[in-house]
């Protein structure tokens, strides 16, 4: 769904990439862009599971917005989408994602790559163990940034659910409200091996383009620094479980 290649992204740094899909009713579609991603030298397949439909985005809705340019899809699918009410975005991915998708579809990414494949989306503890079951490499805790589902429960609140559930089996990793160098070591002591930045990235993007990227993530970078180093945790090894005090445990603590 970029607005840029995979192709273009690839020769644009010397990074660790993963592409993030989707499944479409159109599977030679999705086959196509893994197969280009393979070539490219990305590293893994994100497939993101929590989007059978788009949620009702309702500022999309009011704004009429129209789906931006989606570079890889050209030659394979038309994104020219402009319904006469409504958001465009919603319209295209009615049109385009498949909405039957379920954990078979694990085993048919899996006979088109050998790239080792993550699902994003997981909030349960049932579906980290099913995720687990069907084989995949790693999981990402996500609740799409809270703009698919009203009330679903934030990222950082389910975490220790998953992390518990696959026992260390497959990699975890957290996606969704870190704002701060604080948040990340929260997940790390929380059992994630690794955390995902979107809406602040997209900041430092609007704000300075390239120069902002750069900041945010040096922003991060020194606040979590800082943070280690005021809990007494030289090494990442050092950030333990021990650090931290959830919601629950405060109020159980005051009974």
């Amino acid at each position: 769904m970029s607005t840029c290649t995979i192709e273009e992204v690839a020769s644009s740094c010397n990074a660790v990439r993963f592409l993030q899909i989707y499944v479409y009713k159109r599977r030679d579609v999705t086959a196509q862009i893994v197969k280009r991603a393979e070539k490219a030298g990305f590293k893994a397949i994100v497939l993101t599971v929590d989007v059978p439909r788009l949620g009702r985005r309702e500022a999309d809705i009011k704004n009429k917005m129209i789906s931006p340019q989606l570079k890889n899809f050209e030659g394979l699918v038309s994104t020219e989408v402009r319904p006469n009410e409504g958001s465009g975005v919603e319209a295209f991915a009615s049109s385009a994602f498949d909405a039957s998708l379920s954990w078979k579809d694990i085993e048919w990414l899996r006979s088109i790559t050998k790239l080792p494949i993550l699902v994003k989306g997981l909030l349960t503890r049932e579906d980290a163990l099913k995720a687990v079951e069907a084989g995949v490499d790693g999981i990402v805790v996500s609740n799409h940034g809270a703009r698919q589902l009203d009330y679903s429960p934030a990222t950082i609140t389910v975490l220790e659910e998953v992390v518990h559930a696959v026992k260390g089996r497959i990699p975890v990793l957290l996606d969704g409200g870190v704002r701060r160098g604080t948040d990340v070591f929260k997940a790390l002591a929380l059992g994630a091996q690794a955390v995902l930045i979107g809406r602040p990235i997209v900041y430092g993007l609007a704000a300075k383009g390239e120069d902002g990227v750069k900041k945010v993530i040096d922003m991060l970078k020194n606040e979590f620094e800082i943070t280690m180093a005021l809990s007494g945790c030289p090494t990442i090894d050092d950030v333990t479980r021990n650090h931290v005090r959830t919601e629950n445990e405060r109020i159980k603590s005051m009974l």
